[in-house]
């Protein structure tokens, strides 16, 4: 038996899950699911470690040892380099003198727990479509438990999968050449119609937003509220969404369940800013990044660059900076550089492109005056401590299975990505005979 539901906010439609839906049943626009919990108190479980202390609200029906969690902390350096007192950090990481264990380096860790629990014991192979960060988290969780993955990224991702451990026969990588992330998911969602294949889903996924939305009930828990204001950069902004989501559950527990949520500062690329130039015109409306692979080449985060990010549909972006009051900012490449020089020099650890484009967007913010410097405000940084862990690890480059091109059609890829599971079945079968 399951502890929660999933419910439509178009329809109100509840259903029981199976741990692999993505969508309502009923007929009627896009809308991403919610998840209604039993447990309508914020009760962390203080004998578990790790991401599974907020089992009571995380759709989970199995846990896994090992797994790690946001840290929350508070930098005197940094509170007093800005002057600002109210500021904590949600580090998401290697940092160990400070708690981060993350052993990827990322957020993205959070969800590849979540959605794994969420899962049925014996499940078919999830396809995971990833700008790079993703799939290192589920490259490594699935390696760890033999969960058989299939992950698709572009090349320019290939760099972020370097492991603790090799990869599992079970799991298997494709890089597609020069293509970018939204390449990477449109095939993905063509091999994931095989049978035995099931799509991970992404942002569609309530596994996933509600890991992410684990930062949050972190934060609460160590300084017993909500703060005013929340600085995370985004591309698919599934973390922001999740973390709103997160904010609404804790503060329905609190003696004060109409108080202001906190407002989603959200930042992205200049240059390549797809969510930013949609919300200047604050309506649904929202129109795809073009370019291709060609007009990434001079952005500083490309793990920020999707170009169909859920903006418009229901209970997405829009929805969630609407609610809480939000904006969205961009930040060139010397901004960003210099944020994360100030971080190691104050903090002596190094921080992921996206974490530094959001501590630049902080720091643009309160230069400006556009928050008050006595604000309570957190600050995600979604990935740093992955030069640290290189000195303290040895690490393992992750090499692709295959390598495939998306030239105008997915079908020879597909027919390649076919061609390895078969071989990998035949070795399996062959195997089992000796």
């Amino acid at each position: 038996m399951r502890h929660y539901s999933l419910v439509c906010p178009v329809c109100g439609l509840k259903q029981t899950d199976d741990g692999l839906t993505l969508s309502c049943v009923s007929d009627h626009a896009p809308a991403l699911l919610q998840t209604e919990y039993e447990t309508r108190t914020f009760e962390p479980l203080r004998d578990v470690e790790g991401i599974f202390r907020y089992r009571p609200w995380l759709p989970v029906v199995r846990t896994f040892a090992g797994a790690g969690r946001t840290t929350v902390l508070r930098s005197e350096r940094l509170c007093r380099f800005l002057g600002m007192p109210g500021l904590r950090i949600a580090f998401n990481g290697y940092w160990p003198e400070r708690g981060g264990f993350l052993e990827t380096g990322t957020f993205k860790e959070l969800e590849a727990y979540t959605v794994l629990g969420r899962m049925p014991e014996k499940s078919p192979v999830l396809v995971v479509a990833s700008a790079g960060n993703t799939a290192a988290a589920f490259a490594a969780v699935c390696s760890r438990y033999a969960v058989p993955c299939l992950l698709i990224i572009p090349e320019t991702g290939l760099d972020r999968l370097k492991l603790r451990e090799e990869l599992h026969p079970a799991v298997r990588l494709v890089v597609v050449e020069d293509a970018d992330y939204a390449d990477a998911i449109a095939l993905s969602e063509e091999a994931a119609k095989w049978p035995g294949f099931v799509l991970e889903g992404g942002v569609r996924n309530v596994a996933r937003r509600d890991g992410l939305g684990t930062v949050m009930y972190a934060a609460a828990e160590e300084t017993g509220e909500l703060p005013e204001y929340y600085f995370q950069a985004v591309g698919s902004a599934a973390g922001a969404i999740a973390v709103h989501e997160a904010a609404k559950r804790v503060r329905g527990t609190t003696s004060a369940p109409t108080a202001a949520l906190p407002r989603l500062m959200l930042s992205q690329n200049a240059g390549f800013a797809p969510i930013h130039r949609a919300w200047q015109g604050r309506t649904r409306a929202f129109t795809p990044e073009g370019g291709g692979q060609h007009s990434l080449r001079d952005v500083f985060a490309d793990e920020l660059t999707n170009r169909r990010p859920p903006y418009a549909v229901h209970s997405g972006v829009f929805d969630v900076l609407t609610e809480s009051g939000g904006d969205v900012v961009t930040v060139d490449r010397e901004a960003a550089v210099a944020a994360r020089e100030v971080f190691d020099e104050l903090e002596s650890i190094d921080l992921e492109p996206a974490a530094a484009v959001a501590a630049a967007s902080l720091f643009t913010a309160v230069t400006e005056g556009r928050i008050p410097r006595d604000a309570s405000v957190l600050l995600n940084i979604t990935g740093g401590g992955r030069a640290r862990m290189a000195r303290d690890h040895a690490l393992r480059q992750a090499e692709p299975h295959l390598r495939v091109r998306v030239d105008g059609s997915h079908d020879a890829a597909l027919d390649s990505i076919r061609e390895l599971f078969d071989a990998a079945d035949a070795h399996s079968a062959g195997s089992e005979c000796r």
